[in-house]
């Protein structure tokens, strides 16, 4: 979201806006819903494997299908709704990921799945950008409370989907994928509602206009700073990719689990996730982003080093400590690169989003060959040292004078 210009007096700027509570957490409650539909396709992968006799560096090209098309356009929805917001895009978005999800209960084959893939991106490319700019807009100048509320409940239910996809999916066959058709059909329907108040606030909030920075950094700070960050996501990212793409397949080969099994270790793992990004966004408002994505990124490196030599239970243990570390600092990486680049609320939360889609998706088709290769406990090995990339936080300015 764009402030308005200091010079206009009929439209108060988002601090001084009240904060709306009951809007965010509409905001959050689709984003749950989102992010339940998208994580059903890496839970049904070891159905999929099986059905259609894929390799895992086909698993993994499925992942890229979907995060390529969600990272690729989210950037350009968030720079064009910038500069021309427009309500029906939240809605209509959702119509595609209703398609994508109808798709996957019925097609028999590796291309229509990828295509099934790309639909559902294409719902997500649409949503983050916008969704993240009205948990903003309703903030009432408490950015990180409103950004870590708005993924919480993403991360809720990233969570909550391997479970229902256990119960619901993997016991009856691929064709129930379609009863996840009716958390879309509800997204379509909050997500319109939530459009009327968007489109009943465009006049208070000038979206297209920017303000002037206060930060006082340079050009060249600025885009070291934005470059540092990208960085930052990667290395969360890739080690991300690892566990919610293979982590089911590493239980299974290692420690001999069932499929079942497997998807409740996950859901540990993405509930550990879920609360990380809760408490990230109001800690940064109060510490500063900075102290969070320092933490959140170098802090989980000695747990990660851990976890390829640990035992069931203690993976299950570092499991949740590097899923609750590793979930405090994205909020705050959005809401810092928001402060560095003012009036792009979009285009930032779209570039970030498509960043974490983006790198999740080159690391599930990167991780997946590997672990043709060597396996996919070397996989986790090889992971393991990239939370040590949060050493370069060091380099981020702070955004205040």
């Amino acid at each position: 979201m764009a402030v308005t210009s200091p010079s206009t007096a009929t439209a108060a700027p988002p601090q001084s806006s009240p904060l709306v509570m009951r809007i965010i957490g509409a905001v959050a409650l689709a984003h749950l819903i989102n992010d339940l539909i998208q994580s059903v396709l890496p839970s049904i992968y070891p159905m999929l494997k099986a059905n259609y006799g894929l390799t895992f560096t086909q698993v993994g090209l499925i992942t890229l299908t979907f995060q390529i098309t969600a990272s690729l356009l989210q950037p350009w929805v968030g720079y064009y709704t910038d500069r021309h917001p427009n309500p029906l895009v939240l809605p209509v978005g959702s119509i595609c990921t209703l398609i994508g999800v109808l798709m996957l209960s019925t097609v028999g084959s590796f291309p229509m799945i990828l295509l099934a893939s790309a639909l559902i991106g294409i719902g997500s490319s649409t949503f983050h950008p916008e969704a993240s700019r009205i948990a903003r807009l309703a903030s009432g100048g408490r950015f990180g409370l409103a950004q870590s509320t708005f993924q919480v409940g993403g991360n809720s239910g990233s969570a909550f989907g391997p479970l229902l996809a256990a119960a619901i999916i993997i016991p009856f066959g691929q064709g129930h994928v379609a009863w996840f058709g009716l958390f879309a059909l509800f997204s379509v329907g909050l997500l319109y509602a939530i459009s009327r108040w968007y489109k009943g606030h465009l006049a208070l909030f000038k979206l297209k206009a920017g303000h002037a920075a206060t930060h006082g950094l340079s050009k060249t700070r600025v885009i070291v700073a934005l470059s540092v960050l990208a960085f930052l996501v990667f290395s969360k990212f890739f080690y991300m990719t690892s566990i919610t793409s293979y982590f089911t397949f590493y239980l299974i080969e290692r420690f001999d689990l069932s499929v079942a099994s497997s998807q409740l270790h996950l859901f540990l793992f993405l509930g550990a996730v879920a609360a990380g990004t809760f408490f990230g966004g109001p800690i940064g408002d109060k510490i500063g982003r900075k102290a969070v994505i320092w933490f959140s990124i170098l802090g989980a490196a000695p747990f990660t080093l851990a976890l390829p030599y640990a035992d069931l239970f203690w993976t299950s243990v570092l499991s949740v400590i590097i899923g609750f570390i590793l979930a405090s600092a994205f909020s705050a990486i959005v809401v810092y690169a928001q402060e560095l680049v003012p009036g792009n609320v979009g285009m930032i939360a779209g570039i970030f989003f498509g960043l974490m889609f983006g790198f999740g998706g080159i690391g599930a088709a990167l991780l997946g060959h590997l672990a043709d290769l060597h396996g996919i406990v070397y996989v986790y090995t090889l992971c393991s040292f990239l939370p040590l990339l949060g050493i370069l936080a060091i380099l981020l300015p702070r955004t205040h004078r």
